[in-house]
């Protein structure tokens, strides 16, 4: 059973997102501060946040669009652990938000979120991801690039021991 990690399916929507901004408005997306606005949650931006980016999109009445239909998919993606009933009902919703991205200008994101339906589901109701996993092999390339190539690999075993948090045996 593959269940889709939300890390990933979320970078893939702010991916999609960030391409069509780019089409739509080539000299907007090269604004560092007007980027960071678009690329976090709404939930997270403060009040002056909000109505730069507000200010902004009501300029651009196509990504004001994308913006919120992005908003609204991820809200969907960042649920977590939904019981069975609860996650049906979203199933609708969500369905109906794909349905709207096919119409639009992110109907490639449509296609790919409609490929990969049932293990994006799953994420609703398995919490785990490879989070971890991911972290750990970040600090260990973090390693091999400081060091250079270790020509004794228990040193850099001992290293990565040391650096994941591990106990070094003896």
């Amino acid at each position: 059973m593959i269940v889709a990690d939300r890390f990933h399916v979320v970078r893939l929507v702010n991916q999609h997102f960030l391409k069509l901004w780019q089409q739509y408005d080539p000299e907007g997306r090269k604004n560092r501060g007007l980027l960071s606005l678009m690329r976090r949650h709404h939930w997270k931006l403060t009040a002056v946040q909000k109505e730069n980016l507000h200010q902004y999109l009501a300029q651009e009445p196509v990504l004001g669009a994308l913006y919120f239909a992005k908003q609204q998919l991820n809200g969907f993606l960042v649920m977590k652990s939904l019981q069975r009933k609860r996650a049906e009902k979203m199933m609708s919703q969500f369905l109906r938000l794909i349905d709207q991205f096919e119409h639009s200008p992110a109907r490639a994101l449509a296609q790919t979120l409609r490929s990969w339906l049932e293990p994006i589901v799953r994420m609703w109701r398995f919490t785990k991801s490879n989070g971890i996993t991911e972290g750990f092999h970040t600090k260990m390339e973090m390693l091999s690039r400081r060091a250079y190539g270790f020509r004794n690999f228990e040193n850099y075993r001992m290293r990565v021991l040391a650096q994941c948090g591990w106990i070094i045996p003896d």
